[in-house]
């Protein structure tokens, strides 16, 4: 294969596949806004606190198998740099496989999965059978949204992000159409809500099958079902999205640390501990769209065997996730409190959130290595440090939390949490060569 210049990682290159991404990053909270805005409309507020709470039990269910996009780019990111379009098909074909068997143990288990997460997460019993009428159609939702996951992992790896954020804008419209026809029209209420949504989902995947089979028709024509469930190239996927199980269940067992212990110093300072995250959910939007470049010029590169174009990545992106991270810096130190106000109008809550709004400014920068660098891990598809780098680093914020809480108070907590994601940084910082450029050293290709 042609040697590609490391120039050619230009800064529009990357900022090209990143304004995409970031796009279609903050089309994901439009579905639960719609659900949210329509469930407000109607009669009591337990069909708020209804959907609320299964659009919640839904995140985190299906957050746990993100794997499955973020190993299906990866892989097919470095068999697109290798020009490799045959062995792109085999990859897809295994997640979807993987994305569908996973689904349909959800359908089959879905009475003591509704049940049993709608407990753990709480509410009082008029909402608690909302959410239920919520998650029980929209549970439907799970091998489409699973198996999109990784037509998402395809497209990103093969750098369509255009066409990935034409397929979220596709099914953000046909949820918002689904929701006002079974809720007003067909008058199905909380359960129409859930059901549209899996209608929109099924939508996603539908297009998202008829691109793959007109972009790749001669190897999947070709293809062979043993080819597909190769032992070796199977037990190959499933390892690494096993090391991105862990590391995302490690993740989530943080934040669910952090929500605990500020759970433990009030229900006000709980309250503004979580308008202080979702300030760190809007610099994720826009930050990870410069990580999922990483993923996808990062994968390519390895596929090349180019070490120097994986340098070029690194340094680029890095570059942007700076500009990035300062940008967000500047706006939550100039409109910050007005952020706030807009969030509450609760003045204890208000009072509360502004104190520790320094640790939100912060945030970006400290975090932004650690959100480049999982991209780029993921991308070379070297999971394995990736994961026990998380295990570390989630060991030391236990071990931080549980001695600066009694010291310190929520600054404390929140100086736990900043130092947490610093050390995912310089972790993934002091593994890359070792783990990734040593392999590469050498190659010219």
């Amino acid at each position: 294969m042609t040697s590609i210049s490391p120039a050619l990682v230009s800064y529009r290159k990357v900022l090209y596949l990143a304004i995409p991404i970031i796009l279609a990053n903050l089309t994901q909270p439009l579905m639960s806004a719609v659900d949210t805005a329509v469930a407000g409309h109607l009669p009591g507020a337990h069909h708020l606190a209804g959907v609320a709470l299964g659009s919640l039990f839904f995140n985190l269910l299906f957050w746990v198998f993100g794997f499955l996009r973020m190993g299906t780019t990866g892989v097919v990111a470095q068999y697109f740099g290798a020009g490799k379009a045959e062995s792109i098909v085999l990859t897809v074909g295994r997640g979807v496989l993987i994305a569908t068997a996973i689904g349909l143990l959800i359908l089959l288990l879905q009475r003591p999965l509704v049940n049993g997460g709608l407990a753990l997460l709480g509410a009082s019993s008029e909402a608690a059978e909302q959410a239920r009428l919520y998650a029980y159609g929209r549970i439907w939702s799970a091998p489409f949204t699973l198996t999109n996951y990784v037509i998402l992992g395809w497209l990103l790896g093969c750098q369509r992000v255009r066409v990935a954020l034409a397929i979220q804008i596709l099914i953000n419209i046909v949820n918002l159409a689904a929701v006002l026809v079974f809720v007003y029209g067909l008058d199905w209420g909380v359960s129409g809500i859930g059901r549209a949504t899996a209608l929109a989902d099924l939508s996603g995947m539908t297009v998202g099958a008829v691109l793959l089979w007109r972009t790749y028709r001669v190897q999947l024509s070709a293809i062979r079902w043993a080819e597909v469930i190769e032992p070796a190239a199977l037990r190959r996927l499933i390892q690494i999205n096993g090391h991105i199980f862990v590391r995302t269940a490690c993740l989530l067992a943080t934040f669910a640390w952090f929500t605990h212990l500020g759970a433990k110093q009030g229900d006000a300072l709980l309250a503004a501990n979580a308008i202080l995250l979702n300030f760190l959910s809007f610099t994720s939007y826009g930050l990870d769209g410069f990580a999922h470049a990483a993923e996808t010029l990062s994968g390519a590169a390895v596929g090349q065997r180019n070490a120097n174009r994986l340098a070029r990545v690194i340094r680029v992106c890095m570059v942007w996730g700076l500009i990035g991270s300062l940008l967000y810096m500047l706006v939550y130190s100039l409109a910050g409190v007005n952020l706030i106000g807009l969030l509450t109008d609760q003045q204890d809550i208000g009072e509360l959130a502004r104190r520790y709004l320094v640790w939100a400014v912060l945030a970006p920068l400290v975090s932004m290595p650690a959100y480049l660098y999982d991209g780029v891990f993921i991308g070379a598809t070297r999971t394995r440090p990736l994961m026990f780098i998380m295990l570390g680093c989630s060991a030391a914020f236990l071990a931080l939390s549980l001695a600066l809480l009694p010291l310190w108070g929520n600054h404390g907590l929140w100086l736990s949490f900043l130092i947490f994601n610093g050390l995912r940084g310089a972790g993934l910082a002091l593994a890359l060569r070792p783990t990734i450029y040593r392999p590469l050293a050498g190659s010219n290709a």
